[in-house]
């Protein structure tokens, strides 16, 4: 038997998710720079996402483990239906643009709600991008959030 390939295995994960869940989506997984995006597509794949997203990134997180442990490589596996991910990027993006202008216009650090590792790295780079503020993360996880403040001036 052949050795099962990274796009293989999220592909399997993928479909047995889905039969489990009583769901019909159609899955594509592509690999581009070595990282792998598996998506679904279909009706009704609210229950895949689960509720804010805490279905869906528990099997991103399962993929990437089940990649790594059946290759050995440690690569990045995004998992996404309906364009969840998209979306929810343009939402972090608005909420922390906003958080960063009520920083700069008040003069004092805002706090962000709790979010995953994977949103709160999104957040930080896209504000780092933006400029003018400083981020960091605080609390212990399932509570670490995130914490914009103006940038210190440069000498």
């Amino acid at each position: 038997m052949a050795t099962a390939t990274a796009q293989d295995l999220v592909t399997d994960l993928l479909e047995r998710v889905t039969v489990a869940l009583g769901l019909t989506a159609e899955i594509r997984v592509v690999e581009v720079d070595g990282e792998l995006t598996g998506t679904l597509d279909g009706e009704d794949l609210g229950l895949f996402i689960g509720r804010h997203g805490q279905t869906i990134d528990a099997v991103q997180h399962l993929a990437q483990r089940i990649v790594h442990a059946r290759t050995g490589e440690l690569r990045r596996v995004i998992i996404d239906a309906e364009g969840y991910r998209g979306r929810r990027r343009e939402m972090l993006e608005q909420q922390a643009d906003e958080a960063a202008v009520s920083a700069l216009r008040d003069g004092r650090p805002v706090a962000l709600d709790a979010m995953t590792a994977s949103e709160r790295r999104l957040v930080h780079e896209f504000l780092r991008e933006r400029g003018g503020v400083e981020t960091h993360s605080e609390g212990a996880e399932p509570d670490r959030h995130l914490v914009i403040s103006p940038a210190a001036p440069t000498a």
